[in-house]
């Protein structure tokens, strides 16, 4: 296993748990269940992690793809970038989250204010999510990025028209 593969193994988590954790905390809220607010605050935490293990490996797995055919380099600098901000909005996510966990265990005050402040921080990880997820996919799936062309090829089947 190289660091392309691992790092397709652990970039979903990130995405997919910010997305179910934003879900459940506002399920929470509104059904003022402290434990449903700590599964989401489990999830993001768990999402930070993941973030870091594929910050981690996607370096190794830049390296591995992009001289191939039809990666470019420019594609890759930008799903980094917006990974990079990504990666920055999950830790933080993660810290609000262990400080929601803690509050809601010694039943403080505060307590809601932090998910408050999480669900703020998701939505805008959720968007970032978004926008990383699909410029990972733009890296080696030609046919979503924005500004595809297809290339026609000869496979030597078929005889190339001559105007």
């Amino acid at each position: 296993m190289n660091d392309a593969h691992l790092h397709m193994v652990v970039n979903h988590f990130p995405i997919i748990g910010t997305i179910f954790g934003l879900g459940i905390l506002i399920a929470g809220i509104i059904l003022k269940n402290n434990s449903a607010k700590n599964i989401a605050y489990f999830l993001f935490i768990i999402s930070a992690i993941f973030a870091a293990f594929s910050m981690g490996t996607g370096e190794g797995a830049e390296e591995l793809v992009e001289d191939m055919p039809n990666v470019g380099k420019k594609i890759i600098h930008e799903h980094e970038e917006l990974a990079e901000k990504f990666a920055i909005v999950l830790y933080a996510l993660g810290v609000v989250s262990l400080a929601g966990l803690y509050l809601n265990l010694k039943n403080h005050a505060k307590a809601n204010l932090i998910s408050y402040l999480a669900v703020v921080i998701s939505v805008v990880g959720v968007f970032l999510a978004q926008q990383v997820g699909t410029s990972g996919g733009e890296v080696r799936h030609t046919e979503i990025r924005t500004n595809s062309i297809e290339i026609p090829v000869n496979n030597g089947t078929e005889e190339e028209d001559k105007d």
